[in-house]
């Protein structure tokens, strides 16, 4: 209940939690002249800025320069004596993310947001008690809040992180010492990256994966290829496998699990990591009191995040995937927006939402795989061109990888893009684009592209999929 001692703030808009989809909407509210709140508990700039998408990619980047300087003899070069220092690495990754969540704090004054430090309580219809420690501090109202809590690591009962030995994402991105020998349980974005990220360092990667592939969200061949590199690079996996006992003691974990075959394996490891999903953040929040649906553990929205209750919406993690920040940062522009009043909003589609994985060779894509397409009964052009035949890749030596491209061969639009290799990650939003823009496939296929560049390989698996490519 509220404090009635402390008086009540009235606001045009209340956000709840300040990361990627949170501070997004405070700044685009602002600038639509309303007068906006954010209540935070503990980071500006959320999980994502501050223990996930940026402070990682600092790592990997660490891990990218360092697999390079092993072989620069490949590129005519000679390094001696090339070695690391984990903890700079990670203090480096470290100050980024402080940076960066500095420069949230400067938005929220520039942009006048209101910012209030604690935990918010949905406590009555459009009301928020906000504590700190579990003593109300402020009582704040307004006709629209919006929920943006994200979400944390699912835990396996029995098999809970100690912090110590037994990881979530976050004790794996600040590790005092490199481990020899590290389990990752799961073989989604976040459980690969920190495989590969390891792994350039020297540590013995296995991973448990429950699926019949990892990446089970990518594309089948984007699986197949990745799954090859990263054997190659001296990484094991067991795919279909079950996680039968976890128990660790202070310098170490025994693992027991089940096989695809169901043959009964265990090992001993430094470090395990669990990587096997995440939940929303909706504990305590008011929201199931006040009539607030979900599903299973996730906040029900309809197409513009609004929830079962009026002036109540969710955003980002907490609702149905896919769970990323820049879909976060999206739903937020769309919902304030429409909150506003503004006119011709469309909502998200999640086939417009690219997925995009930093690790060692890196993994991209967006829209339908072509499995997916065909389920919908949809007949379709595939097209794929392999890096190896490109120029600019041999010029890198990074030819592993390729491009694939799906179409409706009826219509020729561009149902999914899916990718693997050098700078993937950056070449997947000109797909991304040219399905915003519903390009067809004529228009890609008389798009220039510039040479040489990796993003030929776009190209030529355009051409690939009507019968046209040139160089392969």
């Amino acid at each position: 209940m509220a404090n009635n001692a402390i008086e009540t703030q009235q606001f045009d808009l209340l956000v709840v939690g300040a990361g990627p989809g949170g501070y997004v909407a405070a700044i685009r509210a602002a600038q639509l002249g309303l007068n906006t709140a954010i209540i935070e508990k503990q980071h500006m700039g959320g999980v994502c800025l501050n223990w996930g998408c940026i402070p990682t990619k600092s790592l990997l980047k660490s891990a990218e320069v360092y697999e390079s300087m092993q072989h620069a003899e490949d590129y005519g070069l000679t390094i001696k004596g090339a070695g690391f220092d984990i903890q700079k690495i990670v203090q480096r990754s470290r100050n980024i993310a402080e940076g960066l969540s500095g420069g949230i704090d400067h938005l929220m004054k520039k942009n006048k947001i209101t910012v209030i430090d604690g935990f918010a309580r949905l406590s009555a219809p459009g009301q928020l008690d906000v504590s700190v420690n579990g003593t109300t501090t402020a009582s704040v109202a307004a006709p629209h809040i919006i929920f943006a809590t994200g979400a944390s690591p699912r835990v396996i009962p029995g098999m809970e992180p100690d912090g110590k030995v037994i990881w979530t994402a976050k004790e794996a991105m600040t590790p005092q010492t490199l481990p020899k020998s590290l389990l990752v349980v799961g073989s989604g974005a976040i459980g690969i990256e920190f495989a590969s990220f390891y792994r350039s360092f020297g540590c013995e990667v296995t991973i448990l994966e429950m699926q019949d592939r990892i990446l089970p969200q990518e594309d089948a061949d984007v699986s197949k290829v990745a799954l090859r590199a990263f054997k190659k690079r001296g990484m094991k996996f067991f795919t279909s496998a079950k996680l039968n006992e976890l128990e660790a003691n202070e310098t170490n974990a025994s693992a027991k699990w089940t096989d695809k075959s169901g043959k009964a394996i265990e090992g001993t490891f430094d470090r395990v990591m669990l990587a096997v999903g995440v939940v929303a953040n909706t504990d305590g929040l008011g929201l199931v009191e006040q009539g607030v649906q979900l599903n299973r553990g996730q906040v029900v929205v309809n197409e513009w995040s609004e929830t079962a209750v009026k002036g109540v919406y969710a955003i980002g993690d907490m609702t149905a995937p896919p769970l990323l920040a820049h879909k976060a940062s999206h739903e937020a522009v769309i919902c304030v927006e429409k909150i506003a009043g503004l006119a011709d909003l469309e909502p998200l589609s999640a086939m417009s939402v690219p997925g995009c994985t930093y690790s060692s060779p890196q993994i991209a894509s967006v829209g339908m795989t072509e499995v997916q397409a065909q389920a919908e009964g949809i007949k379709t052009r595939v097209g794929k061109f392999d890096l190896s035949a490109l120029g600019k890749a041999q010029a890198m030596g990074k030819t592993e990888g390729f491009v694939k491209t799906v179409f409706d061969e009826e219509t020729g639009e561009l149902l999914g893009a899916h990718m693997i290799g050098a700078e993937v990650t950056e070449l997947i939003q000109g797909y991304v684009i040219a399905q915003k823009l519903e390009t067809t496939e004529d228009e890609l296929m008389h798009t220039v592209f510039a040479h040489p560049t990796m993003s030929e390989a776009m190209h030529e698996s355009v051409l690939d999929a009507f019968d046209k490519a040139i160089h392969s």
